[in-house]
């Protein structure tokens, strides 16, 4: 019985390298997936889901105006599962069709995203991830600071955090730090590590 999963971290927690080695599963044993990225990503290419350790794979962008059901269910080969990465940037209807995709073309959807953005508050797509997901799983990883578990992500401009200003800035290591509460409100600045 298909479900729709949401597997959320904090950056740097793995999301990305854990969608490529399930694909990597999947396919080793002749079932094909359908890999799918929002088109907002644009760090290496629009589509491309990329992972900080170098491993790559191209993917269908998803864009605001995307219907993502009628794009699985118009594939020529039906997919064994569909892999999502940067589900956070999802809209709720693109949620919806993640659960149409599960109840009524029993395929198996896994959502990998942030839950909150850096001002500590949920993104839409996990939002609605979180209220609509059959099965919901935390992947964890260890503060930039400290070796507590990071739940927050950290804005970083010019070395300083940042608490206000557009949600969605696309950015990696550069511009975000994975980090624990503690840290979220007392960070250790420059030179301070």
């Amino acid at each position: 019985m298909a479900q729709l999963f949401f597997k959320y971290g904090a950056m740097n927690s793995g999301k990305t390298i854990e969608i490529l080695k399930v694909a990597y599963n999947y396919e080793e044993q002749n079932k094909p997936v359908a890999i799918m990225t929002s088109g907002l990503d644009d760090r290496d290419e629009i589509g491309i889901v990329s992972s900080r350790i170098g491993l790559r794979r191209e993917g269908i962008a998803i864009f605001e105006e995307t219907n993502v059901f009628e794009t699985i269910k118009a594939l020529e080969n039906a997919p064994a599962c569909v892999l999502i990465d940067e589900s956070q940037f999802l809209t709720k209807e693109h949620v919806l069709q993640l659960a149409h995709i599960v109840d009524e073309l029993d395929i198996p959807v896994m959502a990998f995203g942030l839950k909150n953005d850096f001002k500590n508050e949920l993104f839409e797509g996990s939002e609605y991830l979180l209220l609509y997901a059959d099965k919901i799983e935390e992947m964890k990883t260890i503060c930039w600071y400290c070796h507590k578990k990071a739940t927050m992500n950290m804005r970083m401009i010019d070395g300083k955090p940042v608490y206000s200003g557009e949600q969605i800035q696309i950015g990696g290591n550069e511009s975000y730090f994975p980090v624990c509460r503690k840290h979220y409100f007392n960070p250790l600045l420059k030179g301070d590590l």
